[in-house]
């Protein structure tokens, strides 16, 4: 199931730059929207999660400087039965965290300092294991990818009308007018399916991570105490585009309507399904 929503992403966001190139350059348009894909395609695969993690500052932490955090995330790997995923720390005070990678082997998980310092325990173990869902669930590959497409259709769409060109001099007085709508709505169409696998996976991720500690408290304490900081601490170190990634949204200082188009469901939505969870205790 895991496999196929991310092939219809790809197949999605690789329609959608060969619509724009064709809208926007017609034959030659087109072409340069399916070259484009392919190579995005490819780079968002490989590559996706080393962007993340340069683009946030990441450094990678061995078990001698943060012992706290290796034990957390070997015990929760060992339970889930996965590999143990790389480590990083991102200096940035705001607390925060995001998985990435394309499958459980090739998976990093990044925490900043200011999660370090602010998480308890119990709050520590329910961070790690809503990450760990992400790599279990591949949620971390679709994010990324989506991520690096909805980027491909943003730049299709605002250098096609120079990359591409008509056919003739009709054409390009009939695409005038599309080429122009198109300028503005694909980005947004883009983030839009982006915002929609974006949501559903922070809910399940959720449930899956509160099902693997055996308990959702530790969780629900830390959403609480991010929600509270990162209203309050703006982000420096996070990039927008790998925003998408974080365990809540960062701080941009951006309008109130920044809220209405996020990558994240709200807080107290997912706080309360949390609350309503039946968790059988395993034996």
């Amino acid at each position: 199931m895991r496999v196929f929503r991310t092939t219809l992403l790809l197949v999605a966001l690789t329609l959608l730059l060969m619509f724009v190139g064709q809208a926007l350059g017609r034959r030659r348009g087109m072409t340069m929207g399916l070259g484009f894909a392919v190579i995005m395609n490819a780079f968002a695969y490989f590559f996706s999660d080393k962007i993340a993690l340069m683009s946030s500052g990441a450094s990678p932490v061995t078990r001698e400087q943060l012992p706290r955090l290796y034990a957390v995330m070997e015990r929760l790997a060992a339970k889930a039965n996965l590999p143990l995923p790389k480590l990083y720390v991102v200096p940035e005070a705001a607390p925060n965290a995001f998985a990435t990678g394309r499958n459980p082997r090739h998976a990093s998980v990044a925490v900043t300092q200011g999660l370090l310092e602010l998480m308890n325990d119990d709050e520590l173990e329910g961070v790690i294991a809503h990450e760990l869902s992400h790599v279990r669930n591949y949620d971390i590959l679709i994010s990324s990818v989506a991520a690096t497409l909805a980027g491909a259709v943003t730049w299709i769409a605002h250098w096609g009308p120079w990359l591409g060109g008509g056919d003739d001099d009709r054409d390009r007085g009939g695409g005038g007018t599309l080429g122009l709508l198109l300028f503005f709505l694909a980005p947004v169409a883009a983030f839009l399916l982006q915002l929609g696998l974006s949501r559903q996976r922070e809910y399940s991720a959720d449930a899956t991570g509160a099902r693997m500690v055996g308990n959702p408290y530790g969780l629900i304490s830390a959403l609480q105490k991010l929600g509270a900081y990162n209203n309050r601490i703006p982000t420096t170190a996070i990039s927008p585009s790998t925003s998408s990634l974080c365990i809540v949204k960062p701080l941009f200082g951006g309008s109130p309507l920044a809220t209405l188009f996020s990558t994240h469901p709200a807080l107290a939505d997912r706080i309360a399904a949390l609350r309503e969870m039946t968790i059988v205790p395993q034996r």
